[in-house]
């Protein structure tokens, strides 16, 4: 298994969000971490890549205990991308250097360089190499965010919502490409999701979180109208368009 966690809990002063956290997964996982806002999804990337400390429990990463390893040596394991990230003034390519940073010692090497080039390529970046982050369109933003965890050459992806304010057709070029990715390079994924259709569409593992605790978590089977509805507090129809499940609100 590429990541395993093992009865996690993290509370904030004020209130607990995580009770008893068990999962994990395996090379060309796409796991869609779903539920309404607040329900700790954001928080448990974060427990993972150990922005955040859990009060209890254990993340294994290759069989390694995240806790024991240095921030240098998780960053070379996990890739992670925020929700929210700053546009900076700095070339694309630079901005996907800054992946190689738990590598690099004094400068950057030539395979850095080959490797920055070989994510901005996987990306459909190569033209973007020496414009600026900031002139970039949010779905093109979201790409080089993403080809800079790539360059991270991590064996597990951690992604919060990154399909976040972008239209449509961005919207599914971006999942496409995390899917493509995760096959590709036989990485596993842990995405926070709010789309339900865009998990059903993408994804092949689910979680649902209520009230901090995994209400549900397996392949498609646990994507039920019932589950949905339970989860969301909203009465759903699950429609079939050819083999694409679609859920709609009742």
């Amino acid at each position: 298994m590429i990541l395993t966690v093992e009865g996690l809990e993290f509370e904030y002063p004020s209130r607990p969000v995580l009770k008893d956290i068990n999962f994990s997964i395996a090379n060309g996982d796409f796991l869609a971490v779903l539920g309404i806002n607040g329900a700790g999804k954001s928080t448990l990337l974060k427990c993972i890549n150990r922005i955040l400390q859990p009060q209890v429990g254990t993340v294994l990463i290759r069989g390694d205990d995240a806790s024991r390893l240095s921030r240098r040596e998780l960053a070379k394991r996990i890739g992670y991308v925020a929700q929210h990230h700053e546009r900076t003034r700095t070339t694309v390519f630079d901005a996907v250097l800054l992946g190689r940073k738990p590598y690099i010692q004094w400068e950057a090497s030539t395979k850095d360089m080959e490797i920055v080039q070989e994510a901005l390529t996987t990306l459909g970046l190569d033209s973007y190499a020496l414009r600026y982050v900031d002139e970039l369109s949010g779905g093109e933003r979201q790409k080089v965010v993403i080809a800079r965890a790539l360059a991270q050459q991590p064996q597990l992806l951690l992604l919060d919502e990154p399909t976040h304010s972008l239209d449509l057709k961005n919207q599914f070029d971006v999942s496409r490409l995390i899917k493509r990715i995760i096959k590709e390079e036989q990485l596993a994924a842990v995405v926070a999701m709010h789309d339900l259709n865009l998990a059903m569409r993408f994804a092949n593992r689910f979680m649902l979180l209520k009230d901090g605790v995994i209400f549900a978590a397996g392949g498609f089977e646990v994507m039920t109208q019932e589950n949905i509805e339970s989860v969301y507090s909203l009465p759903v129809k699950i429609k079939q368009f050819g083999d694409i499940p679609v859920v709609i609100p009742a």
